[in-house]
């Protein structure tokens, strides 16, 4: 980059690449708008990659009244499902009841709302389990003899991300990342936005600034554009652990808490199992939050207060953290403050407009794109219908059952390769799992192995194709193949992609 000024003015420049900016940024370009997007570090290398990982409509959103947040959660379950079935797919939550916490008429009436409130057509409604006699009973302490089992669903957040991202460009949107929106201001009906990169700065002029900064919402508004005064989120740390496996069977498990917060226990990436969230209020910069010793502590407390085996520190593998944005509206405590989002537009007497964009969930990113791009359209002026409710991201282009039948015919044209290799390529890339093989026949046509079965023609399809610049970006956002990778293997993948890098001239 230079400082140079782009010819022509772009009609939307989002900061921040998130779920939500990634998702404003292919809506908008779809719909014929042309757009830019800036990410000061890597795509979803905050709070995108570090949530729960659900597609849900939040059960226990029912309990503070936030019925239309869970309605349209609901609803969206299976919109996504559909539009993403490698990266998304299906979950069975087993609820246990505990007689001094939520009584279970409650936990019915929920459930039984949770399955009519969102128009579920193919994941299957609630039922009760005798845990005495049912496998999910087996790795629970004795005591627990029943649960209520429900539906929800799992995705891959950060290729979430990716993907939005990607078929954003596809579509012609520019997308830059490890570039950081120095300053934004307006100079009559236009932004002038100065980029830092890794390159140099550039100026780029648009009619219209998306701030979907996400926790850094509030700084781009008092810092980037220059308001004095942004007091608009609060900010809510959730953090995770993932420890050796704790039990056989895919369901997982919802569990209450005595102090009246609920947890997760997942199965997560064949050997493992996801535990989380915490809430805690944050105050700081959000970049690199780390778990605290309280809360490993309370995490393996509250497992272990539900597992026979007990959840200690020796177990863990890897813990993340993440803080959400939350908009403040002056909830008591953390976990009761609403994780509903609220968009805010700003722009008057012919001034450059600014949409900023509080709160928000993986779940629901979509119909916020959807209606931020209905407010653009009404600023800038309509130019395309909506279109993504119907649409497939990048590789999700089969029916949201058959995600076995594409892996079967993977295999069937690649059958020298280990069916378990080709399985994760297409939970990764679905469709898209041919072009990264390519016409490969072996792992010996791959290219370098670097550990487990990530080899370099994977690498290179990340590097040329989903902005990926660092090990980390590979190996803990585009895949969580860093679980089982050891020092040297980091190291040798690192110096591979920074020499391809230099070789390049250029990053992504």
């Amino acid at each position: 980059m230079n400082d140079t000024q782009q010819q022509a003015p772009v009609d939307v420049f989002v900061i921040g690449g998130g779920v939500n900016g990634t998702g404003i940024a292919r809506d908008a370009v779809g719909r014929g708008h042309t757009v830019m997007l800036a990410e000061m570090h890597d795509l979803a290398s905050g709070t995108s990659s570090a949530a729960t990982k659900l597609v849900h409509g939040g059960l226990r959103y029912l309990e503070h009244y936030e019925f239309r947040l869970v309605h349209e959660s609901l609803v969206e379950r299976e919109v996504l499902w559909a539009s993403a079935p490698h990266i998304i797919w299906p979950l069975r939550f087993v609820l246990p009841y505990e007689k001094n916490l939520r009584p279970a008429w409650l936990l019915r009436l929920g459930l039984f709302l949770y399955d009519h409130l969102g128009g579920r057509k193919l994941l299957p409604g609630t039922r009760t389990l005798d845990l005495t006699r049912d496998p999910a009973g087996r790795p629970l302490k004795p005591g627990h003899k029943v649960a209520f089992e429900y539906s929800d669903g799992w995705v891959d957040d950060a290729r979430l991300v990716a993907l939005n991202a990607r078929d954003a460009a596809d579509r012609g949107a520019r997308v830059v990342t490890r570039t950081k929106v120095v300053t934004a201001h307006r100079a009559g009906a236009l932004w002038q936005v100065q980029l830092q990169g890794p390159n140099g700065t550039e100026t780029v002029s648009a009619r219209l600034l998306v701030n979907a900064a996400g926790p850094w919402v509030d700084h781009v508004i008092r810092d980037t554009v220059g308001r004095t005064e942004a007091h608009h989120v609060r900010l809510v740390k959730g953090s995770h652990i993932v420890v050796n496996k704790l039990f056989d069977h895919d369901r997982c498990y919802f569990f209450q808490n005595a102090d009246g917060r609920i947890f997760f226990a997942i199965p997560y990436e064949g050997d493992y199992t996801l535990i989380g969230t915490t809430d805690m209020d944050f105050d700081g910069d959000p970049t690199g939050v780390r778990i605290s010793d309280e809360e490993i502590d309370y995490l393996c407390a509250a497992a272990s207060e539900y597992f026979i085996k007990p959840v200690t520190r020796a177990e863990i593998v890897w813990t993340y953290s993440g803080v959400r944005p939350l908009f403040d509206d002056g909830a008591s405590a953390a976990q009761e403050a609403t994780r509903d989002y609220v968009l805010k537009t700003e722009g008057e007497g012919g001034e450059a407009p600014l949409i900023n964009i509080f709160g928000g969930k993986l779940t629901t990113h979509r119909r916020l794109s959807e209606q931020v791009v209905d407010r653009i359209d009404g600023l800038l002026g309509k130019k395309g219908p909506r279109w993504t409710r119907d649409a497939h991201l990048p590789g999700g282009d089969f029916p949201p059952t058959a995600f076995d039948a594409e892996v079967r015919k993977l295999a069937a044209r690649k059958s020298s390769l280990d069916p378990a290799f080709i399985r994760r390529l297409v939970r990764a890339y679905g469709t898209l799992a041919a072009d990264v093989l390519g016409e490969a026949q072996s792992t010996a046509e791959l290219g370098a192995h670097f550990g487990t079965t990530l080899y370099a023609r994977e690498v290179d399809y990340l590097m040329d194709r989903e902005w990926a610049v660092t090990a980390d970006d590979v190996l803990w956002r585009r895949s969580k193949q860093g679980l089982r990778f050891n020092a040297h293997e980091t190291a040798e993948l690192a110096r591979y992609m920074a020499e391809r890098l230099a070789g390049m001239g250029k990053r992504q």
